[in-house]
């Protein structure tokens, strides 16, 4: 039992209003998320379900902690899973401890911490590296229909999220990884916090920096296109899964970082943003790709087209057909040329796309779309 079999039985378990009790389903199932969660998080951490005093929190989470930091999220900076209160999603998010700062302002449960909270959000967010925070949800939403203040407090408070819907909600691997790349960035917010400067009379706090901060303030560059376009960080990083450590290289967000600009250049818009779990959306005029990334490893090009044909398959039923919404063409974009498979994923109503050293190539429908060149010897 790992990260993600938890989070499905804890938006499942978990009621939605009521008080408190020892014997609630709900609340022993977070008060055991420790135990089960040891072996799924990454080195030095400890996990600690939180299911409100009194009153059931109308979104249940589990805190992230740094095991010298202690467990209680009051203060300080640490990862949570947080649920929504219409339990449609879970988010894994870096957050800043709302009870200390609460209480700093006076115990203000309205627009004075809200405004606080923002300010010291963008300051830590100005002082983190670029590529840390790329591809990361900027202010996730818990959709609370009563707009309770801590729920509103901990979208404001939140540094860099990641948001899955729990009916597609990733695999356990992928989910440590993710893990693992937010312990990263909690590390980052941990060694930039002492440049900032509390001032609970003022809107916000102060960023004090010496003149030669590797990680000053930029201005936000324009919009060129691609504004909803942040693939993740493609450069390897360590996750660790078990008490082990991983290295593992992301040539999956390698290409689809480099497939974005391309499908820009030709005249569509590629979207990453709140995209999940399709990799990428397409659009142009009044039409919409939904493309999913395969790196087709050690040559396996089967396996490549049947997870790629499966997925787009249940993400246009599910996310389209399902809710009424027109039907998107259907895109597999590969890490290189597909075969046979390349007719076969045709015939189905699939076009393919990959890389190659004079740029990019496709099949017949990604020709007729204009997403890419006619490749050769296809069916090979």
């Amino acid at each position: 039992m790992g990260i993600r079999d938890l989070l499905i039985e804890v938006a499942k378990t978990c009621k939605r209003s009521g008080t408190v009790t020892k014997d609630d389903p709900g609340q022993q199932l977070l008060r055991a998320a420790g135990d089960r969660l040891r072996g799924s998080l990454p080195y030095g951490m400890v996990a600690k379900g939180h299911g409100g005093q009194g009153v059931v929190p109308v979104t249940p989470w589990i805190g992230i902690h740094d095991s010298v930091d202690g467990r209680s999220g009051e203060s300080g900076l640490y990862l949570a899973y947080i649920v929504a209160a219409d339990r449609r999603t879970v988010t894994v998010t870096l957050q800043q401890g709302i009870t200390a700062i609460h209480k700093q302002l006076g115990e203000s449960k309205g627009k004075r911490l809200f405004i606080y909270l923002r300010r010291r959000t963008e300051a830590f967010r100005q002082l983190l590296p670029e590529h840390a925070l790329r591809g990361l949800t900027d202010t996730p939403k818990f959709r609370d229909p009563n707009d309770n203040w801590r729920p509103r407090a901990y979208e404001e408070a939140s540094i860099a999220a990641i948001t899955y819907e729990l009916a597609f909600l990733p695999a356990e691997a992928d989910l440590c990884a993710d893990l693992g790349m937010m312990a990263g960035v909690l590390k980052l917010a941990k060694e930039a916090a002492v440049h900032i400067q509390e001032n609970f009379a003022a809107p916000g706090p102060e960023i004090m920096l010496a003149p030669d901060y590797p990680h000053a303030p930029v201005l936000e560059s324009a919009d060129h296109g691609l504004d909803e376009f942040r693939p993740k960080d493609s450069d390897a990083y360590v996750a660790h899964i078990s008490a082990h450590q991983q290295i593992k290289r992301r040539d999956h967000e390698k290409l689809i970082a480099d497939f974005g600009p391309h499908a820009r250049q030709q005249g569509f818009k590629p979207i990453t943003e709140k995209a999940h779990p399709r990799d990428i959306i397409l659009r142009r005029d009044d039409q919409e790709w939904i493309v999913e990334a395969k790196v087709v490893r050690k040559g396996n090009r089967t396996l490549a087209s049947r997870e790629a044909l499966s997925q787009l398959f249940e993400y246009r039923h599910l996310l389209y057909r399902e809710q009424g919404r027109p039907t998107p063409h259907l895109l597999g974009l590969f890490s290189e040329e597909m075969g046979v498979y390349e007719p076969y994923l045709e015939e189905h109503g699939i076009a393919s796309v990959w890389p190659t050293p004079d740029g990019w190539r496709g099949s017949d429908r990604a020709a007729a779309w204009g997403i890419a060149q006619r490749g050769e010897g296809q069916g090979s």
